[in-house]
């Protein structure tokens, strides 16, 4: 597919948009003052402060700042990439997307993933029908109704039931024309041990479908029915071509309206907690498959809520899980917590006990990372001996280095200092070679690591990427870093796309050809040739800037270097004392970075 026949595929989805019509699908517009509002959806208030201009193509927030063109809009409310933004948009309104002609092994690829993706949706309306047609089913819907689940929500989730036979799913599918290999490699079937055929993965089970964000069925969990000791208690289909738990949050799809409205989410451990808390009225929570929180999880979660409350099982093995998942946090800007089920309770058996009013109670007192693991680590070690104390100390000052409030700082100290009875003086001076120790840490690593021309190149290249595209983000661009920073040729071209954003029109490869110095259209169709619309696009343009602020910043340094050194062979002291103060602030500042 040529860049050409792509722009002209965006342009003429961005012409045949309604802005207005788009964003009132998902908020309502009152006109006021020749501009639409309406109370912002992406952060939370009372006085509407969203407005949109349906003539110019745009909207803003007065609040958040958020703001842009309707594929802008759409991919901050789907969370999707821009491109998955226009594509989305094309559907709607039946435009044919462009498409570059694949590869026979991508192709291959593609049609054994859709027939994976048809099995598994097929399983998952079999074992629906049989949890609520069939006779067998009555046992799966007694032990549901035992449990606290609604029928809305049986149909919500698509909850089934896998008959006490080991073919059952089999037969069906195969008569639909899939093979049993296929149905292995969906993780539905087992081979059997003397190579004669498959038999059914889950059998008498109540059985949990298992989405992606989109809603598409990738895997299957199986609660038993009567906890027998030689059988797991929860069962779940094994990692295929379309499902890898490292990568997907049960429920997500059902939950994330949910859970950008409130700005919070909810983890749990296992999915049976995420539905009873979803059949009680608590929608915005997401369950982690009983598998380690990670990374992953972590990095799609935030993208949703800036408030995160881990609520896993209240017993050691859940608490373990608590204080491991924790760490995966760290970088994600997100507030975390903690909510401790009270008796060892899990989320599910409260819920069915003490009702959803008790569990919204507990919402209000959850407890800070800090406080969690300071009373963790109390639990467990000895903390009767000086090394016992020190250790906690020592352990829970690293973790405060991520505070950035003083006074909450403060009130931490008189707390260690409280309960392991040493002195505050002591934890003073702790903490103060603690925090000289990382912020040197920080310095010389980023010292010894000087960004390459090709890294500068790089970036540059991945911001050019998305203004091309969304020239309105060059606002947000300047605000940040100066063009000037860039290299002389990627400075050209951001130029160009700012010349054209200011006169009203798109900028595309034939405009540009004219425009641009032959070095700077060489540049343009090699970072456009190399677009690739993946989900992680808006992330790298906004590491990118990230880069080019350093760039700015090292910049700095050395002039300011420069400076302070003519200062010093003057012998002009104060002078020379405010520019080391100033490097000190330009270290700090790449060390935040």
């Amino acid at each position: 597919m040529e860049n050409s026949e792509m722009e002209e595929f965006i342009n003429t989805v961005r012409e045949r948009s309604d802005i207005y019509e788009v964003v009132s699908r998902y908020v309502p517009l009152n006109l006021k003052g020749g501009r639409f509002w309406a109370c912002c959806p992406f952060h939370e208030e009372k006085t509407p402060s969203f407005t949109v201009t349906p003539e110019k193509g745009i909207f803003y927030c007065f609040g958040c700042h958020a703001g842009g063109n309707v594929f802008k809009f759409i991919s901050l409310m789907e969370h999707i990439t821009y491109f998955e933004a226009v594509k989305l948009q094309a559907e709607r309104l039946g435009i044919e997307i462009p498409s570059r002609k694949k590869t026979s092994e991508e192709i291959k690829f593609e049609n054994e993933k859709d027939a994976l993706l048809r099995i598994t949706s097929s399983a998952r309306d079999f074992y629906h029908n049989c949890l609520i047609k069939s006779n067998g089913g009555g046992q799966g819907r007694k032990y549901l109704a035992a449990r606290g689940i609604s029928e809305k929500v049986i149909k919500e989730f698509k909850l089934g039931f896998a008959p006490d036979s080991w073919d059952a799913l089999t037969r069906k599918i195969t008569a639909q024309g899939f093979s049993e290999k296929q149905l292995v490699s969906a993780g539905l079937a087992v081979e059997r041990k003397d190579g004669n055929g498959v038999y059914d993965r889950l059998r008498n089970r109540v059985i949990i479908p298992i989405s992606d964000i989109s809603g598409k069925v990738v895997a299957f969990g199986g609660r038993i029915l009567v906890d027998e000791e030689n059988q797991p208690k929860y069962l779940n289909t094994p990692e295929t071509e379309i499902f890898s738990k490292g990568r997907l949050l049960f429920g997500l799809d059902k939950s994330s309206r949910a859970i950008i409205s409130a700005n919070t989410a909810i983890v749990v451990e296992g999915y049976m907690d995420a539905i009873s808390l979803f059949s009680a009225g608590i929608e915005n929570v997401v369950a982690s498959l009983g598998t380690a929180f990670t990374d992953e999880h972590a990095k799609i979660l935030s993208r949703y809520a800036r408030r995160i409350i881990f609520c896993y099982d209240s017993d050691e093995a859940g608490q373990r899980a608590t204080v491991r998942a924790l760490p995966m946090m760290k970088n994600t800007g997100a507030e975390v917590f903690v909510l401790i089920v009270p008796d060892g309770k899990d989320p599910d058996e409260f819920i069915r006990n003490h009702g959803k009013d008790a569990f919204k109670a507990l919402l209000k007192n959850v407890t800070p990372v800090v406080d969690f693991l300071f009373q963790y680590k109390l639990n467990h070690t000895d903390y009767s001996t000086l090394r016992g104390k020190m250790q906690v100390l020592h352990e829970m000052l690293q973790l405060c280095l991520e505070i950035k409030d003083t006074l909450l700082l403060k009130g931490y100290f008189k707390k260690f200092s409280s309960v392991l009875l040493i002195d505050e003086n002591v934890i003073l001076k702790e903490w103060n070679l603690i925090s000289k120790s990382s912020s040197a840490n920080r310095n010389v690593q980023k010292k010894s690591q000087p960004l390459k021309l090709s890294l500068v190149r790089q970036s540059g290249g991945s911001i050019i990427k998305i203004l091309w595209y969304e020239p309105e983000l060059l606002n947000y661009l300047n605000a940040l870093v100066s063009t000037e920073n860039f290299i002389a040729v990627h400075k050209e071209i951001i130029n160009y796309i700012e010349k054209c954003y200011s006169e009203g029109r798109t900028p595309d490869a034939a405009t540009s050809s004219a425009e641009l110095s032959p070095d700077a259209n060489l540049e343009i169709l090699r970072i456009l040739n190399g677009y690739d619309p993946s989900e992680n696009q808006m992330s790298a343009f906004q590491d990118s800037i990230k880069i080019m602020q350093r760039v700015a910043l090292e910049k700095l340094y050395k002039k300011t270097l420069q400076e302070a050194e003519e200062f010093s062979k003057v012998g002009d002291t104060k002078s020379f004392d405010e520019k080391l103060r100033s490097l000190l602030e330009i270290q700090k500042d790449i060390s935040e970075l």
